[in-house]
């Protein structure tokens, strides 16, 4: 990024994002506390808990472990910007589908939180997209290094 506001506004997210992890993690792990055989195999969950019990895989819904192909990076900070922007609002769709298909209070708390939070990088990626594109010179490039 070409300035140190961009590049802490970006650290700051990121740090965020881990912290969603640990939100999410904590709330499987409270929702699958004490589970039994029955309750397992009734749910639909029997494939996912033979490779990985109670524990958190990073996964997507139809069980497709995460990896780097995930991170689509090009080294154009307004190429990459923008695919963060696209990645926020993927994460507040996912977000609104859970909310249509929980009836957990607690929850969806979580989810609505988490969800604000998406919304709120979003515009943060916004701000620092301005920022960027306020960079650009007369030929299109950034003064990475003034």
């Amino acid at each position: 990024m070409p300035d140190s506001v961009t590049k802490g506004l970006l650290t700051d997210i990121g740090t965020e994002e881990l912290a969603h992890l640990e939100m999410v993690g904590a709330l499987v792990n409270q929702l699958t506390r004490g589970t039994n055989a029955k309750c397992v195999k009734e749910s639909g969950f029997a494939d996912y808990f033979i490779n990985h019990s109670t524990g958190v895989y990073p996964a997507n819904s139809n069980g497709s472990p995460f990896n780097a192909m995930a991170i689509a990076v090009s080294g154009d900070p307004i190429t990459d910007l923008n695919e963060d922007l696209a990645a926020e609002q993927k994460a507040r769709a996912t977000y609104d589908n859970i909310l249509r298909l929980s009836d957990d209070p607690d929850v969806n708390d979580v989810i609505k939180f988490l969800r604000a939070r998406e919304i709120a990088h979003y515009q943060r990626f916004g701000e620092a997209l301005r920022r960027v594109e306020e960079k650009l010179t007369d030929n299109n490039k950034f003064y990475m290094n003034k």
